[in-house]
């Protein structure tokens, strides 16, 4: 056992898994660029009161989960980001992009830290990719959020997916709501857990996100949100839900649906996977006009946005078996030096595949031939090219095609051209 051990709620991602992860992200930047999208990459750590002001003080994430420190003699406390939405609004909103242009679509992908008990899909050190539509929040507007979501789970082959989608309303709906939701509460006020006892007077909807099987009764027999809302809201949400009919996406509404962030309005969704157990989100977001006012902005600024977790995205493709055809590439060409004291020619000639853009492998280690090529075989290189006394001398070079079995002698160009038109498949482990 070595003396130093990842640290407990982190992990290693080694070569042979990192091909998924560059699949996934593969397809999430080419529907970034379909939907006018460009990415966006902020610190991975903020200063505390903007996950203070912008997620909430009665969240989970706040009060338990954030990894903080005081860094500086000021005494200043800085946080490892929890979560990507006040970042991005925070950069906004410092840029003053929103002068140069009325409407900014922004994705992401990135790490993000949270002190919670590691679990399948959720370590403390986790990735998610999403994307932020600022400036907009019609209908429209939401209903594209949604849309490029489940697109990329589509891409993706992902299958049995559920989403759920709600209305908050607007802050006057669920001020009106709040107080109905405490008056229905009250008489069970002996039986709310600590948590949600804590909720009770600051932010009472967040009761109705609890997790705790004790609260589940509770919480089914509380009174809709959706029965406090404006004439004006049910229509927003109406007219979501008139988009996604339209483009035949798939959807319950769960009158129940909060969502974990205080910073939500109208719209609010979530999806779910079959495949991951008890905690089985996979993604979700919603509207969050109020977001740019509480970071200190002069008004409002209309927004939306998604998020997903990569992890439990690629725990559901294992599931569902769609990494089955997919492996790490291999060099396209390796350069098997048939004698130790040809090493230095095949590492130029190596130098000269990797000019010309031609992935290339070579042994460094002087082994034999049989062990080079056992390697080639191993790392499913395409070709194999061969450097012995006769070819530095003659400057023709044997190369077999390690799929083909098929093997030609030509000088260095007309090899370069040949692997380079070369579109056959790789060889078979």
């Amino acid at each position: 056992m070595p003396q130093y051990q990842v640290v407990k709620g982190a992990r290693d991602i080694f070569p042979d898994e990192i091909v998924r992860w560059h699949y996934v992200e593969g397809v999430v930047h080419r529907l970034a660029l379909l939907y006018g999208y460009s990415e966006i990459r902020t610190p991975v750590f903020e200063y505390t009161e903007l996950f203070q002001r912008s997620i909430g003080a009665t969240t989970d994430i706040v009060g338990k989960e954030m990894f903080s420190f005081l860094p500086d003699p000021q005494g200043r406390s800085i946080t490892l980001r929890p979560e990507m939405t006040a970042g991005v609004m925070r950069a906004v909103l410092q840029k003053n992009l929103l002068s140069t242009a009325p409407v900014h679509k922004l994705f992401y992908l990135s790490e993000l830290f949270r002190k919670e008990r590691p679990q399948a899909g959720r370590q403390r050190q986790f990735s998610q990719f999403g994307a932020e539509l600022l400036g907009v929040s019609s209908p429209a507007a939401v209903a594209e959020v949604i849309t490029f979501m489940m697109q990329v789970f589509e891409t993706l082959g992902i299958r049995g997916l559920k989403l759920r989608i709600n209305t908050l309303g607007d802050s006057s709906d669920r001020a009106r709501y709040r107080e109905v939701l405490r008056d229905y509460l009250t008489p069970f006020y002996d039986r709310l857990d600590l948590a949600s006892r804590e909720r009770f007077e600051k932010n009472p909807l967040r009761i109705l996100d609890s997790k705790n099987p004790d609260m589940q009764e509770i919480i089914a027999g509380a009174p809709r949100l959706h029965d406090s809302l404006s004439s004006e809201a049910v229509a927003d949400f109406e007219k979501v839900r008139f988009y996604l009919d339209s483009r035949r996406i798939a959807y319950d509404i769960d009158y129940r649906l909060v969502r974990g962030l205080d910073y939500y309005c109208h719209t609010a969704f979530e999806v779910t996977s079959p495949e991951l157990g008890a905690q089985d989100a996979i993604g979700g977001g919603g509207r969050y006009d109020g977001l740019a006012k509480e970071l200190g902005s002069s008004g409002e600024v209309p927004a939306s946005g998604f998020a997903a977790g990569m992890e439990r995205v690629l725990i559901t493709m294992e599931k569902q078996g769609l990494f089955a055809a997919l492996s790490p590439p291999g060099p396209k060409v390796y350069v098997v030096a048939q004698q130790q004291g040809l090493l230095d020619h095949a590492m130029q000639v190596a130098y000269r595949l990797r000019s010309e853009g031609i992935s290339t492998e070579v042994d460094l280690a002087g082994r034999s031939m049989k062990a080079q090529m056992r390697d080639a075989n191993r790392m499913r290189a395409c070709f194999a090219l061969f450097i012995g006394e006769d070819e530095v001398v003659s400057g023709a070079y044997a190369l077999k095609n390690l799929v083909t079995a098929d093997q030609t002698s030509q000088s260095l160009d007309a090899v370069i051209e040949l692997i380079n038109q070369y579109s056959g498949k790789e060889p078979e482990s």
